[in-house]
This record gives structure tokens, C-alpha cells and sequence, in this order.
């Protein structure tokens, strides 16, 4: 997959381009469902299937103060755009210049001068241009004038409520990870490197990876079953296990409440079978089942004592239901 950064650095424009714009935060299933649609296209036109996106997210230059937390990091991403057989993702920076791009410049500009769709795939609510003054709407309009069909992708309904990222955010909040799931078509993922903590979990016979997120939002304060996989191959590019190396775990997100506490939410996941240090190493930890909330115990022997029956609730847990 061809990674483009900035639609200005494109040479010419792309061949029988079949294109969606978005941010596709979470790359869900419905918007999984819109790559469905234009790599099959794109495929059936002998062409490319392209994403235009944006980093930062818009919200985050125009509105910070209601600017979401993502679910995704643009690595995540991309690679979740090549998994669902995408040729090129040009991703735009977005500024406040960019921003003050009247409606008709975009298209003219960038989509059809720079870009050069055949098919454009969109979703309802779409809009673009200075003070969002352009629309699904006007897109149609506009779309045959420059060589490009414009269809509108329906939301993906699951149950009586949209399939979108704000809903997904709401579960995963209320540690409905299970549900968070199915919205998204794998369970949810966190990324960072694994960074030195305080080495508590190892005095009680349970060591943990202590994780540094570069996601924004972790699920709600709890202990779930799920999975860690390791990202490279550490800083002196060897030992440990190799990237792409997956164990089960039982992962704790909180602030640890028998102890002195934390200010902070701190995720840290205790791995079934191996107590290596691996420290500087980035890592994926992925949230499967919600086991139970997090709680303040007696002391560390009951803490010990529960810990072991989660462990014994996640190897149960991942048996039924293992990940890929």
C-alpha cells in the first residue's frame, strides 16, 4: 500500500481512482464496510482504491475543547486500511490554511486536479470546505462536472443505533469491551512501550509489563482478559520474543487502590506463561473479555489470591473464545 503524505505531493493523478474521504476513527465495521465497497470497485475498474483522511483530526485544530479522544493512532490506521486490501491513503495534513479551502476549491483542486477520482464513495453526513459549507449535497452536484460519480454510503445499523466511533467510545468507557467488539470487528487495541513501574507486581509473584499508551482512550478502570503482542524487536534489536509474538494476559487498568494509588490510569498486563523484562519494547495490548471491576482489597495476600482466579477467568475465557 502506498502511503501519500499530503495530496500536493502526488505526481499526477491516480488511475481509474475509486476514492472515500474520512477520518475513519476506529476503522469500524461500517467503515469497513465503505472499503468493501470501493476496493471491489476499483477492482472491477482495473483501478486504485484510495482513502483521503486527515491528520490531525479536524476537530482537534478547529474545536480542541470537543475534539474527541481517538481510538486509533494514524499507524494503526494505515495498517488496518492495507489489511482491507487498499492501494493508496493520501493523508492530508489538516491546518487552519487548509481549513479556510473554500468548498469548490477542494474539489477542484484537490480531488479532481490532484486526486482525479472516477467514483467517489462518501457517508451522509459528509461535508467539507471552509465552514463545512460543502455537503453530500453539493458533492453530487458538483461530482459529474469533474469526471467523478458521487454515492452516498448508508450508515451500518447494529440493533436500533448507528455503528460509529462515539458509541464505541461509550462502551468501552462503560467496560463493555465484548460489545466494543463486535462494533469494531476485533477486539480493542492499545499501542505504547513498555515502560519501568514500581516492580509490585513481580513482589506479589505476578509480574506485569507496565504500559506507556500512545492511544487516547483506555477502556473503564477493571481487569479483562485479552491478548499482548509485541510490535519490533526491542532497542538492541534483539532477544525477547519476536515482533509479531502474541500471548494471552490478564491486563489491569486503574490506579491500583490496595496500594497508595495513582493519580493516573495505569495499564499493566501480567502475560500467561512468560515473565521475561522486556522493557523499552513497543506492544499491542488487546481488551477481550471484561472480567471484573477494578476493587480495593485487605491487603496484598488477598490481592495475590485474586489475581490467580482472574488468571484462571482469562485462560477460561481466551480458551472459548481465542484470538486470531
Amino acid at each position: 500500500m502506498q502511503v501519500v503524505r499530503g495530496s500536493a505531493t502526488l505526481e499526477k493523478p491516480l488511475e481509474r481512482c475509486v476514492l472515500t474521504v474520512g477520518n475513519f476513527d476506529g476503522l469500524h465495521i461500517g467503515h469497513q464496510a465503505i472499503m468493501q465497497t470501493i476496493t471491489s470497485r476499483a477492482r472491477a475498474r482495473a483501478g486504485v482504491a484510495a482513502v483521503y483522511t486527515f491528520e490531525p483530526h479536524p476537530r482537534r485544530v478547529l474545536q480542541p475543547a470537543r475534539s474527541p479522544k481517538l481510538l486509533t493512532t494514524l499507524e494503526q490506521k494505515l495498517e488496518l486500511f492495507e489489511a482491507a486490501g487498499v492501494d493508496v491513503v493520501v493523508v492530508e495534513t489538516f491546518d487552519r490554511e487548509f481549513a479556510r479551502l473554500p468548498a469548490e476549491r477542494f474539489v477542484l483542486d484537490v480531488l479532481h486536479r490532484r486526486i482525479g477520482p472516477v467514483e467517489v464513495y462518501v457517508g451522509y453526513d459528509f461535508h467539507y470546505g471552509r465552514d463545512r459549507e460543502g455537503s453530500m449535497r453539493t458533492l453530487i452536484e458538483r461530482g459529474p462536472h469533474f469526471g467523478f460519480s458521487v454515492t452516498i454510503i448508508p450508515e451500518v445499523k447494529l440493533g436500533a443505533r448507528d455503528v460509529n466511533s462515539t458509541r464505541i467510545r461509550e462502551l468501552l468507557f462503560a467496560a463493555r469491551v465484548e460489545e466494543a467488539r463486535v462494533l469494531l470487528g476485533r477486539p480493542y487495541t492499545v499501542r505504547g512501550r513498555v515502560a519501568r513501574g514500581d516492580r509490585r507486581g513481580r513482589t506479589l509473584g505476578f509480574p506485569t509489563l507496565n504500559l506507556a499508551p500512545e492511544n487516547e482512550v483506555l477502556p473503564a478502570p477493571g481487569v479483562y482478559a485479552g491478548q499482548v503482542r509485541f510490535l519490533d524487536a526491542g532497542p538492541d534489536g534483539g532477544g525477547g520474543p519476536e515482533a509479531g509474538r502474541r500471548f494471552d494476559a490478564v491486563t489491569n487498568v486503574g490506579r491500583r487502590p490496595t496500594f497508595k494509588g495513582s493519580a493516573a490510569v495505569l495499564a499493566e498486563a501480567h502475560l500467561l506463561d512468560f515473565a521475561d523484562d522486556v522493557y523499552g519494547r513497543r506492544v499491542e495490548f488487546s481488551f477481550t473479555h471484561h472480567l471484573r471491576d477494578e476493587q480495593r482489597f485487605k491487603d496484598s495476600a488477598a490481592l495475590t489470591a485474586q489475581i490467580a482466579r482472574d488468571i484462571e477467568a482469562a485462560r477460561a475465557r481466551m480458551g472459548e473464545n481465542p484470538q486470531g
